[in-house]
């Protein structure tokens, strides 16, 4: 997580080595995108954000909680609850 100085958040996914093939990996990266689009209006604004996905957890619910987990540590979350 860097700051970017942009009125936006650029987000990058990336997946660990052995993943599976790119069918597993496209699958997984509009799951991840998909989520979020949905956090993004709780998010502060301005940073640049790579977040680097282990195989696992490839259910809408699963990434939902990993990544609002993962936010939250970061501090990126407007809302502090």
């Amino acid at each position: 997580m860097v700051q970017n100085g942009l009125p936006v958040n650029r987000i990058a996914f990336t997946f660990a080595r052995k993943y599976g093939n790119a069918v597993q990996r496209n699958r997984s990266r509009r799951l991840s995108r998909e989520v979020y689009r949905l956090l993004k209006a709780r998010l502060c604004i301005g940073y640049d954000l790579v977040l680097l996905v282990y195989p696992g957890a490839d259910t809408f619910a699963d990434r939902l909680e990993q990544l609002e987990t993962l936010f939250r540590k970061a501090g990126l979350f407007l809302d502090k609850t």
